[in-house]
Protein backbone atom coordinates (compact mmCIF):
# COMPACT_ATOMS: atom_id res chain seq x y z
CA UNK A 1 0.00 0.00 0.00
CA UNK A 2 0.51 3.54 -0.89
CA UNK A 3 0.68 5.76 2.08
CA UNK A 4 -0.05 9.44 2.01
CA UNK A 5 3.33 10.63 2.85
CA UNK A 6 5.15 8.77 0.88
CA UNK A 7 2.50 10.27 -2.30
CA UNK A 8 3.40 13.54 -0.48
CA UNK A 9 6.88 13.35 -0.98
CA UNK A 10 6.22 12.12 -4.56
CA UNK A 11 4.61 15.26 -5.60
CA UNK A 12 7.45 17.03 -4.09
CA UNK A 13 10.32 15.04 -6.02
CA UNK A 14 7.61 15.70 -9.47
CA UNK A 15 7.38 19.47 -8.97
CA UNK A 16 11.37 19.77 -7.94
CA UNK A 17 12.29 17.22 -11.10
CA UNK A 18 9.41 20.14 -13.48
CA UNK A 19 11.88 23.07 -11.95
CA UNK A 20 15.03 21.41 -12.82
CA UNK A 21 13.90 20.71 -15.96
CA UNK A 22 12.90 24.36 -17.07
CA UNK A 23 16.38 25.56 -15.66
CA UNK A 24 17.80 23.64 -18.62
CA UNK A 25 16.06 25.38 -20.88
CA UNK A 26 17.93 28.06 -23.20
CA UNK A 27 17.32 31.59 -22.28
CA UNK A 28 14.75 33.44 -24.70
CA UNK A 29 15.14 36.97 -24.24
CA UNK A 30 12.18 37.87 -26.79
CA UNK A 31 9.77 35.26 -25.55
CA UNK A 32 8.02 38.09 -23.76
CA UNK A 33 7.51 40.22 -26.78
CA UNK A 34 6.06 37.72 -29.13
CA UNK A 35 2.71 39.13 -28.96
CA UNK A 36 3.92 42.47 -30.58
CA UNK A 37 5.94 40.71 -33.21
CA UNK A 38 3.00 42.41 -35.93
CA UNK A 39 2.93 45.78 -34.63
CA UNK A 40 6.83 45.44 -34.99
CA UNK A 41 6.58 43.81 -38.47
CA UNK A 42 3.87 46.48 -39.33
CA UNK A 43 6.12 49.09 -38.45
CA UNK A 44 8.58 47.82 -40.03
CA UNK A 45 6.96 47.60 -43.41
CA UNK A 46 5.29 50.77 -43.01
CA UNK A 47 8.67 52.57 -42.39
CA UNK A 48 10.08 51.13 -45.48
CA UNK A 49 7.15 51.61 -47.72
CA UNK A 50 6.76 55.10 -46.58
CA UNK A 51 10.41 55.87 -47.65
CA UNK A 52 9.89 54.11 -50.72
CA UNK A 53 7.39 56.00 -51.69
CA UNK A 54 8.59 59.27 -51.00
CA UNK A 55 11.86 58.13 -53.11
CA UNK A 56 9.58 57.65 -55.98
CA UNK A 57 7.43 61.11 -55.60
CA UNK A 58 11.02 63.22 -55.87
CA UNK A 59 10.38 62.94 -59.88
CA UNK A 60 6.92 62.34 -60.75
CA UNK A 61 7.72 62.80 -64.17
CA UNK A 62 11.07 60.48 -64.86
CA UNK A 63 8.37 58.00 -62.25
CA UNK A 64 5.67 58.08 -65.39
CA UNK A 65 7.61 57.14 -68.10
CA UNK A 66 9.40 54.89 -66.28
CA UNK A 67 6.57 52.89 -65.46
CA UNK A 68 4.99 53.44 -69.02
CA UNK A 69 6.32 50.49 -70.05
CA UNK A 70 4.49 48.62 -68.02
CA UNK A 71 1.58 50.34 -68.57
CA UNK A 72 1.59 49.50 -72.52
CA UNK A 73 2.93 45.65 -71.71
CA UNK A 74 -0.10 45.32 -69.09
CA UNK A 75 -2.58 47.02 -71.10
CA UNK A 76 -1.48 44.61 -74.75
CA UNK A 77 -1.80 41.12 -72.63
CA UNK A 78 -5.44 42.38 -70.90
CA UNK A 79 -6.75 43.51 -74.42
CA UNK A 80 -5.38 41.06 -76.28
CA UNK A 81 -6.01 37.95 -73.81
CA UNK A 82 -9.59 39.42 -72.99
CA UNK A 83 -10.56 39.53 -76.52
CA UNK A 84 -9.34 36.63 -77.46
CA UNK A 85 -11.41 35.12 -74.70
CA UNK A 86 -14.34 37.18 -75.76
CA UNK A 87 -14.27 35.91 -79.48
CA UNK A 88 -14.04 32.23 -78.70
CA UNK A 89 -17.13 32.76 -76.13
CA UNK A 90 -18.82 34.62 -79.54
CA UNK A 91 -18.24 31.62 -81.63
CA UNK A 92 -19.14 28.62 -79.63
CA UNK A 93 -22.32 30.87 -78.61
CA UNK A 94 -23.70 31.14 -82.71
CA UNK A 95 -22.49 27.80 -83.36
CA UNK A 96 -24.41 26.35 -80.38
CA UNK A 97 -27.63 28.56 -81.70
CA UNK A 98 -27.35 26.02 -84.66
CA UNK A 99 -27.11 22.44 -82.14
CA UNK A 100 -24.11 20.93 -82.19
CA UNK A 101 -25.31 18.20 -84.07
CA UNK A 102 -25.41 20.46 -87.38
CA UNK A 103 -22.75 18.94 -90.29
CA UNK A 104 -22.44 20.17 -93.17
CA UNK A 105 -20.79 18.07 -96.93
CA UNK A 106 -19.31 20.42 -99.33
CA UNK A 107 -17.59 19.65 -102.65
CA UNK A 108 -13.61 20.24 -102.65
CA UNK A 109 -14.61 22.96 -105.31
CA UNK A 110 -16.72 25.03 -102.91
CA UNK A 111 -13.14 26.18 -100.97
CA UNK A 112 -11.30 26.46 -103.63
CA UNK A 113 -12.26 29.08 -105.94
CA UNK A 114 -12.43 28.55 -109.45
CA UNK A 115 -12.16 24.97 -108.87
CA UNK A 116 -14.91 22.04 -110.11
CA UNK A 117 -17.86 21.99 -108.00
CA UNK A 118 -19.03 19.07 -109.40
CA UNK A 119 -18.02 16.26 -107.00
CA UNK A 120 -21.45 16.09 -104.92
CA UNK A 121 -24.16 14.28 -106.82
CA UNK A 122 -28.34 14.32 -106.30
CA UNK A 123 -27.71 10.45 -106.00
CA UNK A 124 -24.82 11.19 -103.08
CA UNK A 125 -27.81 13.45 -101.43
CA UNK A 126 -30.40 10.29 -101.76
CA UNK A 127 -27.57 7.66 -100.14
CA UNK A 128 -26.69 10.14 -97.26
CA UNK A 129 -30.41 10.30 -96.23
CA UNK A 130 -30.38 6.84 -95.76
CA UNK A 131 -28.01 6.62 -93.35
CA UNK A 132 -28.90 5.49 -89.72
CA UNK A 133 -26.74 8.35 -88.07
CA UNK A 134 -28.57 10.60 -90.18
CA UNK A 135 -31.68 12.19 -88.80
CA UNK A 136 -32.76 14.50 -91.60
CA UNK A 137 -30.31 15.95 -94.48
CA UNK A 138 -31.38 18.63 -97.39
CA UNK A 139 -29.82 19.48 -100.52
CA UNK A 140 -28.83 22.66 -101.25
CA UNK A 141 -28.25 24.76 -104.60
CA UNK A 142 -26.58 28.38 -104.76
CA UNK A 143 -28.08 30.40 -107.64
CA UNK A 144 -25.23 33.77 -108.10
CA UNK A 145 -27.67 36.28 -109.65
CA UNK A 146 -28.51 40.12 -108.44
CA UNK A 147 -32.17 40.57 -107.03
CA UNK A 148 -33.97 43.61 -108.05
CA UNK A 149 -36.71 45.50 -106.74
CA UNK A 150 -37.51 49.02 -108.54
CA UNK A 151 -34.57 50.73 -108.63
CA UNK A 152 -33.17 48.60 -105.87
CA UNK A 153 -30.53 45.94 -106.45
CA UNK A 154 -28.91 43.53 -103.87
CA UNK A 155 -26.65 40.84 -104.66
CA UNK A 156 -26.94 37.76 -101.86
CA UNK A 157 -26.37 34.05 -101.41
CA UNK A 158 -29.54 32.85 -102.72
CA UNK A 159 -29.94 29.04 -101.58
CA UNK A 160 -32.12 26.60 -103.40
CA UNK A 161 -33.06 23.55 -101.50
CA UNK A 162 -36.67 22.34 -99.24
CA UNK A 163 -38.68 23.52 -96.69
CA UNK A 164 -36.71 21.52 -94.01
CA UNK A 165 -33.81 23.78 -94.01
CA UNK A 166 -35.43 26.57 -91.88
CA UNK A 167 -35.39 23.79 -89.20
CA UNK A 168 -31.78 22.97 -89.82
CA UNK A 169 -30.03 26.27 -89.79
CA UNK A 170 -32.96 27.57 -86.85
CA UNK A 171 -34.53 30.19 -88.50
CA UNK A 172 -37.76 31.80 -87.24
CA UNK A 173 -40.91 32.98 -89.70
CA UNK A 174 -41.50 36.69 -89.02
CA UNK A 175 -44.73 36.28 -91.08
CA UNK A 176 -45.80 34.89 -94.09
CA UNK A 177 -44.77 31.09 -94.83
CA UNK A 178 -41.85 29.13 -95.40
CA UNK A 179 -41.36 26.72 -98.59
CA UNK A 180 -43.99 23.90 -99.04
CA UNK A 181 -43.67 20.91 -100.78
CA UNK A 182 -46.00 21.80 -103.30
CA UNK A 183 -43.87 24.85 -104.42
CA UNK A 184 -40.73 22.46 -104.76
CA UNK A 185 -42.95 19.78 -106.61
CA UNK A 186 -44.91 22.48 -109.35
CA UNK A 187 -40.76 24.22 -108.70
CA UNK A 188 -42.72 27.15 -107.96
CA UNK A 189 -41.15 30.96 -108.51
CA UNK A 190 -41.81 31.78 -105.00
CA UNK A 191 -38.91 33.29 -102.76
CA UNK A 192 -38.09 33.51 -98.72
CA UNK A 193 -36.06 36.91 -97.57
CA UNK A 194 -34.07 37.47 -95.14
CA UNK A 195 -34.45 40.19 -92.73
CA UNK A 196 -31.69 42.02 -93.87
CA UNK A 197 -32.44 41.18 -97.84
CA UNK A 198 -36.03 42.25 -97.02
CA UNK A 199 -34.88 45.72 -95.30
CA UNK A 200 -32.49 46.11 -98.23
CA UNK A 201 -35.08 45.73 -101.17
CA UNK A 202 -38.25 47.04 -99.82
CA UNK A 203 -37.17 49.41 -96.66
CA UNK A 204 -40.19 49.58 -93.88
CA UNK A 205 -42.87 47.79 -96.73
CA UNK A 206 -44.12 44.68 -96.52
CA UNK A 207 -42.74 42.38 -99.16
CA UNK A 208 -45.27 39.81 -99.11
CA UNK A 209 -47.18 39.13 -102.19
CA UNK A 210 -44.43 41.93 -104.22
CA UNK A 211 -42.09 40.57 -107.21
CA UNK A 212 -39.03 41.09 -107.22
CA UNK A 213 -36.47 39.65 -110.18
CA UNK A 214 -33.66 37.14 -109.57
CA UNK A 215 -31.84 37.79 -112.69
CA UNK A 216 -34.32 38.08 -115.30
CA UNK A 217 -37.15 35.57 -113.81
CA UNK A 218 -39.89 37.27 -111.75
CA UNK A 219 -40.49 35.33 -108.01
CA UNK A 220 -43.00 36.20 -105.63
CA UNK A 221 -42.11 37.28 -102.08
CA UNK A 222 -44.12 34.66 -99.71
CA UNK A 223 -42.41 34.79 -96.68
CA UNK A 224 -39.90 37.18 -94.60
CA UNK A 225 -37.51 35.72 -91.98
CA UNK A 226 -36.71 36.37 -87.93
CA UNK A 227 -33.39 38.21 -87.55
CA UNK A 228 -30.36 35.46 -87.38
CA UNK A 229 -26.99 37.55 -87.20
CA UNK A 230 -23.91 36.39 -88.43
CA UNK A 231 -21.61 33.64 -88.15
CA UNK A 232 -18.50 33.93 -88.94
CA UNK A 233 -18.47 36.86 -90.75
CA UNK A 234 -21.38 35.34 -92.90
CA UNK A 235 -24.68 37.56 -93.00
CA UNK A 236 -27.44 35.07 -92.54
CA UNK A 237 -30.32 37.77 -92.64
CA UNK A 238 -29.05 38.27 -95.78
CA UNK A 239 -29.35 35.31 -97.39
CA UNK A 240 -32.63 34.64 -99.83
CA UNK A 241 -34.61 30.97 -100.39
CA UNK A 242 -36.40 29.76 -103.09
CA UNK A 243 -37.53 26.03 -103.60
CA UNK A 244 -34.98 23.20 -104.68
CA UNK A 245 -36.51 22.29 -108.05
CA UNK A 246 -36.71 25.78 -109.06
CA UNK A 247 -32.97 26.72 -108.08
CA UNK A 248 -32.08 23.53 -110.30
CA UNK A 249 -34.03 25.09 -113.21
CA UNK A 250 -33.07 28.88 -112.91
CA UNK A 251 -28.90 27.26 -112.34
CA UNK A 252 -29.26 24.60 -115.14
CA UNK A 253 -26.99 23.03 -112.66
CA UNK A 254 -26.38 19.27 -112.78
CA UNK A 255 -24.50 19.01 -109.22
CA UNK A 256 -24.98 19.79 -105.71
CA UNK A 257 -23.39 23.01 -104.04
CA UNK A 258 -23.60 21.54 -101.19
CA UNK A 259 -25.57 19.44 -98.06
CA UNK A 260 -26.82 20.37 -94.49
CA UNK A 261 -28.09 17.89 -92.66
CA UNK A 262 -28.94 17.06 -88.68
CA UNK A 263 -27.09 13.88 -87.19
CA UNK A 264 -28.57 11.71 -84.68
CA UNK A 265 -26.64 11.99 -81.25
CA UNK A 266 -22.88 12.17 -82.20
CA UNK A 267 -21.98 13.45 -84.93
CA UNK A 268 -18.25 12.57 -85.04
CA UNK A 269 -20.28 9.68 -86.16
CA UNK A 270 -22.23 10.66 -88.75
CA UNK A 271 -19.74 12.57 -90.14
CA UNK A 272 -17.41 9.20 -90.23
CA UNK A 273 -20.39 7.01 -91.83
CA UNK A 274 -21.30 9.85 -94.41
CA UNK A 275 -17.44 10.51 -95.62
CA UNK A 276 -16.77 6.57 -95.76
CA UNK A 277 -20.11 6.18 -97.95
CA UNK A 278 -19.17 9.00 -100.23
CA UNK A 279 -15.49 7.48 -100.70
CA UNK A 280 -17.02 4.34 -101.81
CA UNK A 281 -19.34 5.83 -104.05
CA UNK A 282 -16.67 8.65 -105.61
CA UNK A 283 -14.69 4.91 -105.91
CA UNK A 284 -11.86 6.96 -103.39
CA UNK A 285 -9.16 4.43 -101.80
CA UNK A 286 -7.95 6.05 -98.72
CA UNK A 287 -6.97 3.54 -96.01
CA UNK A 288 -4.79 6.72 -94.38
CA UNK A 289 -7.86 8.94 -93.88
CA UNK A 290 -5.63 11.32 -96.07
CA UNK A 291 -8.33 14.32 -96.63
CA UNK A 292 -6.12 15.48 -99.41
CA UNK A 293 -7.10 12.55 -101.24
CA UNK A 294 -11.24 13.21 -101.23
CA UNK A 295 -13.01 15.47 -103.31
CA UNK A 296 -15.44 16.69 -100.11
CA UNK A 297 -15.33 17.82 -97.23
CA UNK A 298 -17.56 16.91 -94.27
CA UNK A 299 -17.47 18.69 -90.99
CA UNK A 300 -19.67 19.20 -88.02
CA UNK A 301 -20.35 22.09 -85.86
CA UNK A 302 -18.37 20.67 -83.39
CA UNK A 303 -15.33 20.35 -85.58
CA UNK A 304 -15.67 24.15 -86.58
CA UNK A 305 -15.97 24.95 -82.75
CA UNK A 306 -12.51 23.21 -81.67
CA UNK A 307 -10.84 24.58 -84.63
CA UNK A 308 -11.76 28.20 -84.18
CA UNK A 309 -11.36 27.93 -80.84
CA UNK A 310 -7.60 26.01 -81.48
CA UNK A 311 -6.64 28.83 -84.09
CA UNK A 312 -8.07 31.46 -81.77
CA UNK A 313 -5.98 30.24 -78.80
CA UNK A 314 -2.80 30.25 -80.79
CA UNK A 315 -2.98 33.64 -82.09
CA UNK A 316 -4.23 35.22 -78.53
CA UNK A 317 -0.87 33.33 -76.52
CA UNK A 318 1.39 34.75 -79.63
CA UNK A 319 -0.17 38.52 -79.08
CA UNK A 320 0.45 38.17 -75.84
CA UNK A 321 3.56 36.96 -75.54
CA UNK A 322 4.15 39.75 -78.22
CA UNK A 323 2.83 42.29 -75.42
CA UNK A 324 4.57 40.46 -72.77
CA UNK A 325 7.49 42.25 -74.75
CA UNK A 326 6.73 46.18 -73.51
CA UNK A 327 6.91 44.29 -70.14
CA UNK A 328 10.53 43.46 -70.52
CA UNK A 329 11.68 46.45 -71.91
CA UNK A 330 9.96 48.29 -69.15
CA UNK A 331 11.88 46.23 -66.68
CA UNK A 332 15.06 46.90 -68.38
CA UNK A 333 13.67 50.58 -68.32
CA UNK A 334 13.25 50.49 -64.32
CA UNK A 335 16.61 48.90 -63.89
CA UNK A 336 18.61 51.67 -65.92
CA UNK A 337 16.43 54.39 -63.90
CA UNK A 338 16.48 52.33 -60.49
CA UNK A 339 20.74 52.53 -60.94
CA UNK A 340 20.90 56.30 -61.95
CA UNK A 341 18.25 56.85 -58.50
CA UNK A 342 20.72 54.97 -56.64
CA UNK A 343 23.31 57.07 -57.91
CA UNK A 344 21.68 60.24 -56.86
CA UNK A 345 20.80 59.07 -53.43
CA UNK A 346 24.39 57.80 -52.20
CA UNK A 347 24.65 60.24 -49.21
CA UNK A 348 21.17 59.53 -48.31
CA UNK A 349 21.92 55.76 -48.40
CA UNK A 350 25.15 56.78 -46.44
CA UNK A 351 23.03 58.82 -43.81
CA UNK A 352 20.70 56.37 -43.53
CA UNK A 353 23.54 54.03 -42.54
CA UNK A 354 24.58 55.88 -40.38
CA UNK A 355 21.79 56.21 -38.16
CA UNK A 356 21.53 52.28 -37.93
CA UNK A 357 19.77 51.28 -41.07
CA UNK A 358 20.80 48.06 -41.86
CA UNK A 359 21.84 46.34 -45.59
CA UNK A 360 18.67 44.78 -45.56
CA UNK A 361 16.44 47.61 -45.01
CA UNK A 362 18.18 49.34 -48.01
CA UNK A 363 17.34 46.49 -49.79
CA UNK A 364 14.17 46.65 -49.10
CA UNK A 365 13.56 49.94 -49.76
CA UNK A 366 15.14 49.90 -52.73
CA UNK A 367 13.37 46.60 -53.70
CA UNK A 368 9.74 48.07 -53.02
CA UNK A 369 10.64 50.79 -54.83
CA UNK A 370 11.04 48.97 -57.93
CA UNK A 371 8.19 46.82 -57.25
CA UNK A 372 5.78 50.16 -56.19
CA UNK A 373 6.30 51.25 -59.79
CA UNK A 374 5.58 47.94 -61.59
CA UNK A 375 2.61 47.12 -59.32
CA UNK A 376 1.11 51.39 -59.71
CA UNK A 377 2.07 50.73 -63.86
CA UNK A 378 0.05 47.26 -63.60
CA UNK A 379 -2.86 48.48 -61.85
CA UNK A 380 -2.92 51.01 -64.35
CA UNK A 381 -2.23 49.56 -67.45
CA UNK A 382 -5.06 46.96 -66.11
CA UNK A 383 -8.02 49.68 -66.21
CA UNK A 384 -7.15 50.72 -69.17
CA UNK A 385 -6.73 46.74 -70.86
CA UNK A 386 -10.34 46.65 -69.66
CA UNK A 387 -11.49 49.79 -71.14
CA UNK A 388 -9.94 49.74 -74.40
CA UNK A 389 -11.47 45.79 -74.83
CA UNK A 390 -14.83 47.12 -73.40
CA UNK A 391 -14.90 49.54 -76.24
CA UNK A 392 -13.66 47.25 -79.22
CA UNK A 393 -16.38 44.95 -78.21
CA UNK A 394 -18.88 47.39 -78.26
CA UNK A 395 -17.39 48.30 -82.34
CA UNK A 396 -17.31 44.64 -82.57
CA UNK A 397 -21.16 43.82 -81.72
CA UNK A 398 -21.99 46.70 -84.31
CA UNK A 399 -20.66 44.76 -86.80
CA UNK A 400 -20.75 41.30 -85.57
CA UNK A 401 -24.01 41.32 -83.48
CA UNK A 402 -24.39 39.83 -79.58
CA UNK A 403 -20.22 40.27 -79.42
CA UNK A 404 -20.03 40.08 -75.21
CA UNK A 405 -16.91 41.68 -73.41
CA UNK A 406 -15.65 38.66 -71.34
CA UNK A 407 -13.34 39.87 -68.76
CA UNK A 408 -10.01 36.84 -68.63
CA UNK A 409 -9.25 36.46 -64.90
CA UNK A 410 -6.41 34.60 -66.04
CA UNK A 411 -5.47 37.89 -68.02
CA UNK A 412 -5.83 39.97 -64.56
CA UNK A 413 -3.56 37.29 -62.64
CA UNK A 414 -0.99 36.72 -65.66
CA UNK A 415 -0.69 40.41 -66.43
CA UNK A 416 -0.03 41.88 -62.62
CA UNK A 417 1.70 38.56 -61.70
CA UNK A 418 3.91 39.25 -64.63
CA UNK A 419 4.04 43.29 -63.31
CA UNK A 420 5.27 42.22 -60.17
CA UNK A 421 7.96 39.71 -61.48
CA UNK A 422 8.94 42.36 -63.37
CA UNK A 423 9.94 44.85 -60.18
CA UNK A 424 11.09 42.16 -58.43
CA UNK A 425 13.75 40.38 -61.66
CA UNK A 426 14.83 44.20 -62.53
CA UNK A 427 14.81 45.81 -59.24
CA UNK A 428 16.60 43.51 -57.40
CA UNK A 429 20.15 44.40 -58.81
CA UNK A 430 20.28 48.39 -58.08
CA UNK A 431 18.30 47.15 -54.28
CA UNK A 432 21.32 45.10 -53.71
CA UNK A 433 23.78 47.76 -55.17
CA UNK A 434 22.32 50.27 -52.70
CA UNK A 435 22.42 48.14 -49.77
CA UNK A 436 26.14 46.76 -50.12
CA UNK A 437 27.30 50.82 -50.27
CA UNK A 438 29.76 51.58 -47.44
CA UNK A 439 28.45 54.54 -45.10
CA UNK A 440 31.53 56.14 -45.00
CA UNK A 441 31.87 56.32 -48.84
CA UNK A 442 28.59 57.44 -49.12
CA UNK A 443 28.76 60.08 -46.68
CA UNK A 444 32.05 61.22 -48.89
CA UNK A 445 30.08 61.15 -52.27
CA UNK A 446 29.72 64.32 -53.87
Amino acid sequence: MTKIGQGRKASKESKGGDKKYLSNLPYLPYLPYLPYLPYFLSLLFSDTLLTAYRGIAVNKNRTFLTMLGIIIGVTSVVLMVSLGRSFQDYVSTLIESFGTNLVEVFPKGFEKYGSSLDSLTFDDYDSVKRLSTVETVMPVILVTKPITYGKEEIAPMVLGSHGGIFDIYGYKLDHGRLIEPSDDQGAKSVAVLGSKAAENLFGNADPVGKKIKIGDDSYTVIGVLGPKGSLLGERLDELVFMPFSTARTASGQKHLSYMVLRSHRDPALAVEDITMLIRQRHRIINPKNDTDKDDFVARSAEQITTTVNAVTLGLTVFLALIAGISLLVGGIGIMNIMLVSVTERTREIGLRKAVGATRKDILLQFLFEAVSLTFTGGMIGLVLGIFFGWLLSAVAARFLGDFNFILSGTAIFLALAMAIGTGLIFGIYPARRASLKSPMEALRYE
